[in-house]
């Protein structure tokens, strides 16, 4: 390929992570390309890479302890949920780092108890297992397409309390994340799905009513908040215009709310208060803009 065209098929795609740092000792040479990248891209793959290390250890002292780790990742569509994911997972030993994202239930799984599904997926001893969206479909997603009843709705808000006790009391340390998205910015994120061929397997029918139904989604969350925002299980919500900042504030909190050994500094795994806010605060801004809609986060 000739050096313009790779120039200008470069300006169509967007580079690997990890791309800038192994580049940046480069010299110039024969068959190579300068490619510019920002500093704050450089900053955060090195401040990315350096939070993996720490999982890898959180990992490697789970396995001698035997702890057993559950992290629920909710949040509107194109919140940022499975980039962050990716990036938790990227370098686990898959043995005992599991992604659950379960499809829509079949013919038998709608006859069982609500909740069946779900707990065959709970961690055994020394697992890290992640729900890629969870049972709180049932308080978002499902409602608001009119996929469940307003009993089951209400049913499942007074359950899931219960059950997410019984699994604190037993031993495992359970996340529930948040991830909070703007308007115009999930918006910004569906047209480039629509763009971007790689990216086509995201777009659902769901998504297309994502941003009709913005403002009932609002009322949904701050019923589910209120309802199962609980002192051993609470809500941790993570702002996520910014994908990348939102990636590394989240990592932060889980590795911080951790013991382990060869853990680094606590300044170092203190996450930004701007990006990561306890759900009884959501439910304050919450309260305080009801009524003004716009004012809302998403």
């Amino acid at each position: 390929m000739k050096k313009k065209s790779v120039k200008e098929a470069a300006k169509k795609i967007q580079l690997l992570e990890d791309t800038a740092l192994k580049s940046l000792e480069q010299k110039n040479g024969k068959n190579k390309t300068s490619l510019w990248v920002k500093n704050s891209q450089i900053e955060y793959e090195l401040e990315l890479k350096k939070l993996q290390i720490e999982l890898m250890k959180l990992q490697s002292s789970m396995q001698k302890s035997g702890q057993r780790v559950l992290a629920i990742f909710e949040g509107r569509d194109a919140a940022g949920k499975g980039g962050t994911i990716k990036r938790i997972t990227a370098h686990l030993n898959p043995r005992y780092a599991r992604v659950i994202a379960l499809p829509k239930p079949n013919e038998t799984e709608k006859t069982q108890w609500y909740f069946q599904r779900y707990t065959n997926h709970l961690p055994a001893s020394s697992e890290f297992i992640i729900f890629d969206r969870s049972w709180y479909n049932r308080a978002m997603v499902e409602p608001v397409m009119g996929f469940c009843s307003d009993e089951q709705n209400k049913r499942f808000l007074k359950d899931a309390p219960l059950l997410e006790e019984m699994l604190v009391k037993d031993g495992i340390k359970l996340f529930k994340f948040y991830f909070s998205v703007s308007k115009s910015v999930q918006k910004e994120r569906f047209d480039s799905r629509k763009e971007d061929p790689l990216k086509h397997y995201k777009i659902s029918p769901v998504d297309k009513l994502a941003q009709k139904y913005w403002d009932q989604y609002s009322v949904r969350k701050f019923q589910m908040l209120t309802e199962t925002n609980r002192t051993l299980a609470p809500w941790t919500i993570i702002r996520s215009d910014n994908k990348k900042i939102a990636r590394l504030n989240c990592i932060k909190h889980i590795l911080s709310s951790m013991d382990y050994e060869g853990k680094i500094s606590k300044k170092d795994l203190q996450p930004d208060p701007k990006i990561i806010i306890s759900g009884i605060d959501e439910l304050r801004h919450m309260e305080k803009n009801l009524m003004q809609p716009k004012s809302l986060r998403g």
